[in-house]
């Protein structure tokens, strides 16, 4: 797993396809922007877990 820090505005590009965006931090809440293929699916974790 690769753990970095991101502010807001800045990005994270995974295999130049799939790309992640910090849009805003406060009280330790993060917004992130994900622009990916439609093929991609993109679920949130908790809603795997249960």
């Amino acid at each position: 797993m690769l753990v970095i820090g991101r502010k807001p505005g800045q990005t994270i590009i995974i295999n130049e396809k799939i790309i992640i965006k910090v849009i805003k931090s406060d009280e330790g809440h993060l917004r992130l922007a994900i622009d990916a293929p439609k093929d991609v699916p993109i679920i949130r974790g908790e809603l795997l877990e249960s």
